[in-house]
């Protein structure tokens, strides 16, 4: 993923809001999203060179996401997918704590990555570029491929939306509109991470178009107490619409665990 926009607890209702956006090369392969038959209780699309996927969330509550963290000189060639520590957490039953243990101790095996993780409790967020690891207290949060937070013309733009969309809800649509937003940055608003400013400006905008590489899917994701709706939609390399996942579900929680909320 190369944005993610969070709302936790930062609505009355909603406890959880994710709108997401993937950013990949075209010619990888990937399954759109679905339940996966070998994990029945994960819903996430899935990278199939990998194995692994880039967002998701389960039946039980538990929802990961993950961005790369943007520097070519970091990159280590024969590193294994970072996809495989979302689909980690997602098909495990590990405390998100212990998790995070595990991700410290691993981390330095994977190239750059961002990860948000949690379950109906706790949200958390982890990166393995120095920032530190910890629980997030309620709020509005903006990921893309550097630190949580880090004001990237399009993080500090889509959390401002974000926030507006939220007045919205149930009306999902402004969510998925700020996800379909291609304006790209001024020059002299992009940050400088080892590409060229032909690229830096391609990836300034939250949603990107080019022949090779550009965002595949966007997400939305509502949890609302026990009721969750995923809406994905993907696309081809000039930005249309080339399928859609709506799935609606109810969490199966133990009675005290009620809501992120």
């Amino acid at each position: 993923m190369c944005l993610i926009l969070a709302a936790w607890r930062a609505h009355p209702e909603y406890g959880l809001v994710v709108a997401a956006n993937r950013d990949e090369f075209h010619a990888r392969p990937t399954a759109s999203a679905g339940f996966w038959p070998d994990a029945s209780r994960v819903l996430a699309g899935r990278d199939l060179e990998g194995g692994g996927t880039w967002l998701g969330i389960t039946t039980g509550g538990r929802f990961a996401a993950l961005t790369n963290y943007r520097d070519p000189a970091r990159v280590v060639a024969g590193a294994p997918s970072r996809g495989e520590l979302v689909r980690r957490f997602l098909a495990g039953d590990e405390s998100p704590w212990r998790f995070r243990d595990w991700l410290q101790e691993v981390g330095g095996r994977y190239n750059g990555f961002n990860l948000l993780f949690g379950d109906s409790e706790s949200l958390h967020a982890y990166s393995n570029c120095g920032s530190a690891p910890g629980e997030l207290a309620p709020g509005i949060y903006g990921l893309s491929n550097h630190l949580l937070d880090t004001p990237w013309p399009k993080v500090a733009q889509g959390k401002s939306e974000l926030a507006r969309a939220l007045d919205a809800l149930p009306d999902d649509g402004p969510l998925m509109d700020l996800l379909r937003d291609d304006r790209i940055a001024p020059d002299g608003l992009l940050p400088r991470t080892g590409v060229s400013l032909e690229w830096e400006r391609l990836l300034s905008a939250a949603f990107i178009r080019s022949p090779s590489y550009g965002t595949r899917s966007s997400t939305v994701l509502l949890v609302a107490g026990r009721e969750v709706r995923f809406d994905e939609a993907s696309y081809d390399p000039a930005g249309r619409e080339t399928g859609r996942c709506r799935v609606a579900f109810t969490l199966s929680l133990p009675a005290r665990d009620t809501a992120a909320s």
